[in-house]
């Protein structure tokens, strides 16, 4: 016995809805896809950057230090033994990779609400406020009066950004120089997304114990001429999601690939009734 498959025959007009149905539904998804496209101004970094560096200034940056940093500062001096009462006690520890126990010189002075550490020696020292280098010189002048020629080797030890939104990698950077760049925070978060905002990305700093709010476009090349071109210590950086992500959120995340497998569906059922 043999099957036969019963095809029946649709009416013309019925061709006719589904043709007319198919050819609004490709309208609409170019549509969608036309205006979901970025230019070229929404995505570049530095698009004038060609004017900006006539006009750049080019003075140094240099870090201020404020209350919750933490400090190493070590004393050193021709005469070690003259510099020992300066410098906080080494404890012994005991590695689990090593065989044998190693010394850890614990130099770390946290700058309290008001701007002061506390020195061994030299008692209350008021360094909130001031550059690594001034920091430096005036440790430097307080303690000439004890020491022949010292030497001071200060360094913050906490010295951190956050970085979160629309980047690749969002996470706290631990940052081992005196300063570094808006851009560079962001790279070592693994760049923008195609959906993060360049041009309104938001820091988040602490100046004088208040909050303060400023904002960046990166794609404009005067942003390096910005307060906020440098990053201070705790400073936090945050991307916003551009209109794309936000129109995506609302409908789904899939709603591409739901316009593909419905145009494909489309294209077959179109091919079937011709």
């Amino acid at each position: 016995m043999q099957f036969h498959r019963l095809i029946v025959p649709l009416p013309i007009q019925n061709y006719a809805m589904i043709k007319t149905y198919a050819s609004r539904f490709f309208l609409l998804t170019s549509f969608f896809l036309l205006f979901s496209c970025a230019s070229r101004k929404d995505i570049a970094y530095y698009q004038n950057i060609d004017d900006v560096l006539k006009t750049s200034d080019s003075s140094r940056y240099e870090t201020v230090l404020k209350p919750d940093d933490l400090l190493m500062i070590l004393v050193l001096a021709e005469n070690p033994e003259a510099a020992a009462p300066y410098n906080l006690p080494s404890i012994t520890v005991k590695s689990d990779t090593e065989l044998e126990s190693q010394p850890i010189q614990m130099n770390g002075y946290l700058i309290d609400s008001q701007g002061n550490i506390e020195f061994p020696g030299l008692g209350t020292v008021q360094l909130g406020g001031l550059t690594r280098q001034e920091a430096t010189a005036k440790m430097i002048n307080s303690l000439k009066k004890y020491i022949k020629d010292p030497k001071i080797n200060l360094r913050i030890l906490n010295y951190k950004v956050t970085v979160s939104g629309e980047v690749t990698q969002p996470k706290t950077h631990i940052i081992n120089g005196e300063r570094i760049a808006l851009i560079d925070a962001i790279a070592m978060s693994g760049d923008l997304t195609a959906y993060g905002r360049r041009d309104n990305i938001m820091i988040i700093r602490e100046k004088d114990g208040k909050k303060e709010i400023g904002r960046v476009d990166i794609t404009k090349a005067d942003f390096v001429n910005s307060p906020y071109y440098y990053l201070t210590q705790n400073d936090h950086v945050y991307v916003e999601p551009n209109r794309t992500k936000v129109n995506a959120s609302a409908v789904g995340p899939n709603t591409a690939v739901i316009f593909s497998a419905l145009s494909l569906l489309l294209t077959v059922v179109v091919l079937i009734i011709q």
